[in-house]
């Protein structure tokens, strides 16, 4: 059975676009509206105009008589008072005929008028009804006079621009993701399926095998845990804290570089701190995963008897805070996509180590505290990483963007 729209819906349906208070009605009808009372105005004037000239008899004396065509004879009086009032009549008569027809041409025109000013306006509503995942492809392209029609059809379609990114972002973020989550799986469910289909295996393989699924298991799970944070950074963007306290950012570097040192030491790594009380409100949780998401960075990347340093600072209402490192060579081309979600560079960021999300989310923390991060490769090899955040003496900021400006070449740390 068909279950198509009633009948009585479509009708109110189609009732109430006919009836509704277009924009097109209205402005038509302060057209014509407008149009009738200006000639309105000018039939009434022309009426008193000729009601006060048509007054030859006033400088006859009185008593004085006309002699008309038809060889009547009327005193000049009675003859003015016709005359003013045929003439008043006539004007009437021919003045609102005249008028009802410039009404209605002038409705008629301007109903043209404003249909063709407001074609964009009706371009720009289909392509918002034919918008979609697979269409956001289509933009109005309009190209009439420069008026405000324009500028809205530009920032339509510069709001298309955003959109389309966003999506392709999204789409982009969550195949890398599967990815990078699928990698350990297929790791575990490999050695799992080679274990148990040798005959011949013995503890030790199964030893082995269970240390190859811890490994694989504990970095998705790293990543999973990245991805949460990511997500709960992103979410919190725009100054929109859940949590807002009073933290120090130099305490979340000296906690995150204790937990790295043994690592630090390991790679025989020449750490310098220079750590001054760096104030801010915030959320402290976030601000320890951003400094130890720096720390990591710079370690997990360096070279061996390398060199680490950090400093905090408080200047002028913003707290800094660099890290910066020794390493492989980066091109400043490829660090604003560092901070992109999965985003490596260089031979050494492509391998295994690390879910490609530490730089991402120092971003998306960043923003959230209403700061900026930015980032030079030097020209020795490494990177410096500056990230500056509204002290907690500061009116917080409404809003902000983690910008990664594009900069030049540094030969090393100041």
């Amino acid at each position: 059975m068909y279950q198509g729209q009633q009948p009585g819906v479509q009708h109110t349906g189609l009732l109430r676009r006919l009836t509704r208070p277009t924009l097109r009605l209205r402005l038509t009808l302060l057209n014509g509206i407008l149009l009738v009372a200006a000639g309105a105005v000018l039939v009434v004037l022309a009426w008193l105009l000729v009601d006060e000239s048509l007054h030859p008899a006033d400088e006859l004396r009185a008593g004085s008589t006309v002699t008309l065509n038809d060889g009547t004879v009327e005193e000049a009086r009675v003859w003015q008072t016709k005359m003013v009032d045929q003439a008043s009549d006539q004007l009437l008569i021919k003045g609102l005929s005249a008028l009802v027809a410039i009404g209605i041409i002038g409705t008629a025109g301007g109903y043209l008028v404003t249909r063709r000013a407001l074609r964009p306006l009706h371009t720009v509503t289909q392509t918002a009804q034919r918008l979609g995942e697979e269409t956001l492809d289509q933009r109005i392209r309009y190209a009439g006079a420069d008026d405000e029609v324009a500028e809205l059809a530009r920032t339509f379609d510069a709001m298309l621009d955003r959109l389309a990114g966003a999506f392709e972002s999204q789409k982009r973020f969550v195949a890398n993701a599967s990815h990078e989550l699928r990698t350990p799986l297929a790791v575990m469910r490999t050695e799992i399926d080679v274990t148990l289909s040798d005959p011949e295996a013995d503890v030790a393989e199964y030893r082995r095998m269970a240390r190859v699924v811890r490994d694989a298991s504990t970095r998705a799970n790293g990543l999973v845990d990245a991805l949460l944070v990511l997500a709960r950074s992103e979410a919190q963007s725009g100054r929109r804290l859940v949590r807002k306290v009073p933290a120090d950012l130099a305490t979340s570097v000296y906690n995150a570089l204790s937990a790295v040192r043994t690592e630090a030491e390991r790679m025989k790594l020449e750490v310098t701190t220079d750590l001054v009380a760096a104030p801010v409100v915030g959320d402290p949780s976030l601000l320890d995963r951003l400094a130890g998401n720096l720390i990591e960075n710079a370690i997990r990347y360096n070279h061996l008897l390398g060199r680490l340093w950090l400093r905090t600072s408080s200047v002028d209402g913003q707290v800094r805070l660099i890290v910066g490192n020794t390493g492989h060579e980066v091109e400043q081309t490829e660090v604003p996509g560092l901070f992109e979600p999965f985003r490596r560079g260089g031979w050494e960021r492509t391998g295994s180590r690390g879910s490609g999300l530490g730089l991402s989310i120092v971003r998306a923390v960043c923003d959230a505290h209403g700061g900026t991060v930015s980032a030079i490769a030097l020209a020795d090899g490494g990177l410096e990483v500056t990230v500056s955040l509204p002290a907690a003496d500061t009116t917080p900021v409404v809003a902000a963007t983690a910008s990664v400006p594009r900069l030049i070449g540094r030969t090393g740390p100041n």
